[in-house]
């Protein structure tokens, strides 16, 4: 028979020598995405300019389609496909595409004003409509640094809302570092109820969503920012979240793309600073708070997390990470002090084990601690949103 030609000979060479991994290069993940057409086109996607980046590591692809904001809803199956093709190319892993709506319609008019100085077109955009039309409160969960314990007190603030008859949802916006469906025992994969459209977990009496779980537990997600933005405003925009009174939004640690995106495009009511009593945690934990005040919102509180060690064979009281930082830190900052956490390791245990602490052990201490806590944040909700809840979307002049 005749040698095999272009990628099938490419293929065949990688297979004979490594019969149990084929190779994939970024050319052949350009060639497979020739065959998508783009909807209402007799083009491919590739052809037409649209693909804006391609990630390949250790057989992990991620590829970034831009479209416009008008053409989202139509590319959804364009993007489906693309995923499907280059998952089936020998030797991916796992393949990941997004939409990403950065390109401006042809034709499109110049938002900034005649005269305007350079980075100030966003303040004369279009308001866009909100991700999350039905949720009348939005809280995210913010810390400077990571190692501070934010993902739990996020799990476990949620659950206390939810334990004050509220209907709460809980999204991991930490797109590199998943970690809700572990604290919260959530296996399997969210249940597609429209070509568009995912319904989220629930577990313990909230919805839940999360990356961690649509790929792999150990699949690394190589995006850049403009994938990680689209990402995220996915998981709000296409997930079924329904009528919520508070959705809490566990951010990754840092001042980045996902915290501006989410300031950016989602009508946060306010964000709760997690941070240890140490120097090097309080400062990340500073620059946190005032990022949140240059986009403006509202900065609820800090709270104290592995505030002490208390040994639960004599009692003795540790300040491992010092003690008493974070409020000193609120107070010259001007932000409330919502309260202490202490180093505990039932929390950590339960945390790990999928059964947070405020619904393992409801009246523990520490239990009550997040309780008392999720009642300081939520009076100051609705002294800043009254009765209906909701504060704008907020554009940001860069």
């Amino acid at each position: 028979a005749p040698p095999p030609v272009g990628t099938a000979r490419f293929f065949c060479t990688i297979s004979q020598r490594f019969p149990h991994m084929a190779d994939i290069t970024e050319e052949t993940i350009i060639e497979a995405l020739t065959t998508v057409s783009a909807p209402d086109s007799d083009k491919d996607i590739v052809s037409l300019g649209m693909i804006s980046g391609v990630v390949l590591r250790d057989g992990n692809v991620a590829v970034t389609i831009e479209i416009t904001q008008e053409q989202g809803a139509a590319f959804e199956p364009a993007r489906r496909q693309a995923e499907e093709t280059l998952a089936a190319l020998p030797g991916v892993l796992s393949a990941t595409v997004v939409l990403t709506a950065q390109r401006p319609a042809q034709g499109a008019a110049q938002s900034a004003s005649p005269g305007a100085g350079p980075g100030h077109g966003h303040a004369h955009s279009p308001e866009q409509a909100p991700l999350v039309p039905d949720v009348k409160t939005i809280i995210a969960i913010a810390s400077g640094k990571g190692g501070v314990g934010k993902s739990t007190t996020a799990v476990n603030l949620a659950l206390a809302f939810a334990a004050k008859g509220l209907k709460t949802g809980l999204l991991d916006s930490d797109i590199y570092g998943p970690s809700i469906p572990r604290m919260l025992g959530l296996e399997g994969r969210p249940q597609q109820i429209s070509e568009t459209r995912l319904a989220p977990m629930e577990k313990f009496g909230i919805k839940a969503m999360s990356m961690g779980l649509i790929v792999a537990e150990d699949t690394p997600m190589i995006w850049r920012g403009p994938m990680v933005m689209s990402a995220i405003e996915q998981m709000l925009r296409d997930v079924e979240w329904g009528e919520l009174d508070v959705l809490v939004i566990d951010l990754p640690p840092g001042t980045g793309d996902a915290q501006l995106t989410l300031a950016q495009r989602v009508p946060l009511t306010g964000a709760v600073i997690v941070s240890t009593p140490q120097d090097i945690a309080l400062s990340d934990a500073r620059k946190g708070l005032n990022m949140f005040r240059k986009v403006e919102v509202p900065v609820l509180g800090i709270i104290e997390n592995m505030s002490y060690f208390a040994c639960p064979h004599c009692g003795e009281r540790t300040d491992i990470f010092s003690h008493g930082g974070a409020q000193r830190e609120a107070a010259q900052m001007g932000a409330d002090f919502l309260g202490e956490i202490p180093l505990d390791i039932v929390i950590r245990e339960t945390s790990d084990s999928g059964n947070p602490i405020v619904v393992s052990d409801p009246e523990s201490p520490h239990a009550k601690s997040y309780r008392d806590i999720a009642d300081k944040v939520w009076e100051k909700v609705n002294v800043l949103t009254g009765p209906e809840g909701r504060t704008g979307p907020r554009i940001v002049v860069q």
